[in-house]
């Protein structure tokens, strides 16, 4: 009997090796007209369920195929589709060679690599001017920040994504209220959020997860023209380009498991549905703890999204995401804002570096989900339509506490609540892209409508006094568990309220190319706003109408190599009517307001130099805002416009490969930012806002991957962040608190094979402790290890 199974598993063994021996295979490489490699091209077969993409050097393989004829396709997002037929006999390996039509400048709006060109560079980023615009002709400053960069950073967060941005740092972690709760970062002086994905808005409570991107674009300086005042911020914006269907099939699989308990999960498959549709899903699942006593993170990320190509001119896309998160955050520690400052040392925080004061039971659920659907209409050779409607909605359930400075010097109060509440958005746009051409100018015109709906529904409990807790010692006198937070609750609910939000808009942008050396930019908005909140509608639904209008020049001394830019760029934010009465507290009314305004005058040089290996932006900004809200000198239950701040800086960014294997990202930021007019009392008058951060930061990655002999595969990874000392409280009356400067290092290393991608990622490798904060003081990670596992099919 033993020897009878021996010999059938003998027998099966030896006949799979022989219907093995007679699969077939192809391998090959794609190119460009101009002859550079393509990677991430889509290489399959039709009609069969087989398919790759390309690699860094252009090649591909695909293996165990079975006898017969095939049709075998190159498809490229941006370039003309290509199809070969081949007859394949038993065993044999065919040679195949694709070259796209289109060269590597005509595929500007893709991003286009080859082992000696720059991996990490993206040519041109539609959403920046609504417009397809290569990086030298836009006259605005961008970073964009590939998903490639983001696996090899082993990156499994939006703040961690956003330290390769140059002159970008956090201020405040997710909280996950309503509201607000997002991540808080610092740009060009001034406080930004997350709030965009493929160019429309969609706001968050909570954290993002990077399961979906393709690419984060931070967009420089304010940029009301084109976004108008919702989602802007007068240092800029950041936007998410979403992972879109693709005409061959393909997946991986990646798990992520590292320090504090962190373990990832994550899945990426497409796959066409015929000829005419395909549809794609990335997942990811996540559960951590903190470096801290307590605290974790539990989420689960699920995004399909969909194109149909209707006919030769009609096609759709849908991008939907949703995002559960259950999250213990440690509370945030505020310093007085009121009373003088009575730290002046880091020590007594150091010594609670470890310490969350929170306990596991008082966690915080947030369920995110956004909905995209895109309809693109060719008009005419020259004209496209564009609609987009984009849907939004992010729920808050569960506690959020603050422990707030007593002004002793030593201990601080804690204040909970069980917050309960929604925010919901709606945003539909209409643009029309297309060219016209009067007499020798060429002119590229976006003629857009844009309608922004938000509604902001709160049901919480009020905010309770929760115990005290006091550095010196570490003790908590607080209730930490959920029953006793619950009691303490039981009698403060808030009351239901409800506020919305309307804006209609129209805006027109228009690049003339004067010149095959020199082209202008000029654009213009007209918003009108209009705000409901709670019982004020009746009265308060008062509507504000702005002008936003935006200018550019480049200048190209050298023909896509060299560009010198100058612009001109507006922003501005409406102001919701507030409360005010008489200075005795009498003849309470309803005050509204005009909306804010920045301007900001921008110049710079753009290079893409040594084979477009080296590519830098240099530039010089200025940002003044004015008509901010003040209190009333002379009556403090007033408001008054009028105050005014100044920001000004330069910013230097690289992306390189200057030699074949290496990658470098880089940036180096300083700003000067200042309060020029405000009420005196208020302390910040002639001082740094505490919003703008740090005024110098720097980033930093070099990656090098072998690209021959005995360690090809093999890639190593070193970089960090590092910033200069930070005022989290800057005010004349009360003093200042500084967090201190820091650098902080980390190092990878990878081995990539055609079909799989191992790192292991070490952060903060000197084990630094550091602060981040906004009139708060809040550790960071320290030395932490992950290692990632992916697997391409």
């Amino acid at each position: 009997m033993k020897h009878n199974i021996i010999l059938t598993i003998g027998l099966l063994l030896f006949m799979s090796n022989i219907a093995f021996g007679q699969k077939a295979s192809i391998y090959g490489v794609v190119t460009t007209s101009d002859g550079q490699a393509l990677e991430y091209v889509n290489v399959g077969i039709v009609g069969l369920a087989k398919g790759t993409i390309t690699e860094r050097n252009g090649g591909f393989e695909i293996s165990n195929i079975n006898p017969g004829k095939y049709t075998v396709f190159a498809s490229f997002i941006g370039a003309e589709r290509q199809e070969q037929t081949i007859q394949l006999s038993a065993g044999e390996r065919l040679a195949l060679k694709f070259s796209l039509q289109e060269s590597a400048s005509d595929l500007a709006e893709v991003i286009v690599t080859d082992i000696g060109t720059n991996r990490l560079y993206a040519d041109s980023v539609f959403t920046v001017a609504k417009l397809p615009l290569t990086d030298l002709e836009n006259p605005q400053v961008y970073n964009s920040i590939s998903s490639r960069l983001l696996k090899e950073q082993v990156v499994t967060n939006m703040n961690d994504a956003l330290k390769n941005a140059t002159g970008v740092s956090r201020l405040w972690q997710s909280t996950g209220r309503g509201g607000d709760g997002a991540e808080y970062y610092s740009m060009r002086g001034f406080s930004v959020q997350p709030t965009m994905v493929n160019g429309m808005p969609s706001l968050n409570n909570g954290g993002l997860d990077p399961a979906n991107i393709e690419r984060v674009d931070v967009i420089k300086g304010p940029s009301g023209t084109l976004f108008g005042s919702s989602v802007i911020s007068y240092g800029g914006l950041i936007n998410i380009t979403t992972k879109r269907p693709m005409d061959s099939f393909k997946g991986e699989l990646g798990w992520v498991t590292g320090s504090y308990g962190l373990n990832r999960l994550t899945a990426d498959i497409n796959s066409p549905l015929n000829e005419l549709s395909a549809v794609r899903v990335n997942m990811a699942y996540q559960n951590s703890n903190t470096f801290q006593d307590a605290g974790s993170n539990e989420s689960f990320f699920i995004a399909p999204s969909f194109k149909f190509k209707a006919s030769e001119k009609l096609s759709f896309l849908i991008n939907t995401e949703f995002l559960k998160t259950n999250s213990v955050n440690a509370p945030m520690l505020f310093l007085n804002r009121s009373n003088p400052i009575t730290f002046s040392e880091i020590d007594l925080f150091e010594n609670n570096y470890e310490r969350s004061f929170t306990g596991n039971e008082l966690g915080m659920n947030n369920t995110s989900y956004g909905l995209q659907a895109q309809a693109l209409y060719t008009i005419t050779n020259d004209w496209t339509s564009q609609t987009v409607v984009s849907r939004s909605s992010t729920k808050t359930d569960g506690y959020y506490h603050y422990l707030f400075d007593n002004s002793d010097g030593d201990s601080f109060t804690r204040y909970i609540s069980d917050r309960n509440g929604q925010t919901l958005t709606t945003d539909i746009q209409q643009n029309f892209i297309g060219n016209i051409d009067i007499g020798s100018i060429q002119n590229n015109l976006v003629i857009g409508l844009d309608y922004y709906h938000s509604s902001l529904i709160n049901g919480s409990t009020g905010w309770v006094g929760n115990g005290v807790v006091t550095l010196s010692d570490g003790d908590d006198t607080g209730v930490l568990t959920q029953a006793g937070v619950d009691d303490l609750l039981k009698n403060s609910f808030e009351g239901n309220s409800t506020g919305n939000t309307r804006i209609m808009s129209a805006y027109i942008s228009d690049v003339a190319e004067l010149h095959p050396t020199l082209s202008v930019m000029a654009s213009i908005r007209v918003d009108n706003f209009k705000s409901e909140t709670g019982n004020w509608s009746a009265e308060g639904a008062e509507s504000q109408t702005a002008l936003s209008p935006k200018f550019g020049i480049v200048y190209k001394p050298l023909q896509d190599k060299v560009s010198v830019f100058a612009n001109y760029m507006n922003g501005f934010v409406n102001v919701a009517p507030r409360s005010v009465a008489d200075a005795d507290g009498s003849n309470q009314r309803l005050k509204t307001f005009s909306p804010e305004n920045a301007n900001q005058v921008e110049f710079g040089v753009k290079t893409k130099l040594y084979q477009d290996k080296v590519a830098a932006t240099a530039s010089y900004y200025h940002i003044d805002v004015k008509n901010r809200l003040m209190t009333d000198p002379n009556n403090v239950n007033n408001s008054i416009q009028g105050g005014q701040v100044k920001s000004q800086g330069v910013e230097l960014s690289v992306i390189a490969s200057p030699v074949e294997g290496l990658d470098l990202v880089a940036g180096y930021s300083k700003n000067h930012a200042e309060v020029t007019q405000d009420y005196e009392e208020s302390g910040y008058l002639g001082l740094r806002p505490e919003e703008a951060g740090p005024d110098q930061l720097i980033n930093f990655w070099a990656s090098y991957s072998f690209q021959s002999g005995d360690l090809k595969g093999f890639g190593l990874g070193f970089g960090g962040n590092a910033a200069s000392e930070y005022l989290t409280i800057n005010r004349a009356n009360i003093g200042s608190f500084a967090l201190p400067a820091y650098q902080v290092f980390n190092a990878s290393i990878n081995y990539s094979g055609s079909q799989y991608f191992v790192a292991l990622k070490v952060n903060n490798l000197t084990d630094q402790k550091y602060y981040t904060g906004w009139s708060t003081v809040t550790p960071q990670n320290p030395r932490n290890v992950s290692l990632s596992l992916n697997y391409r099919f």
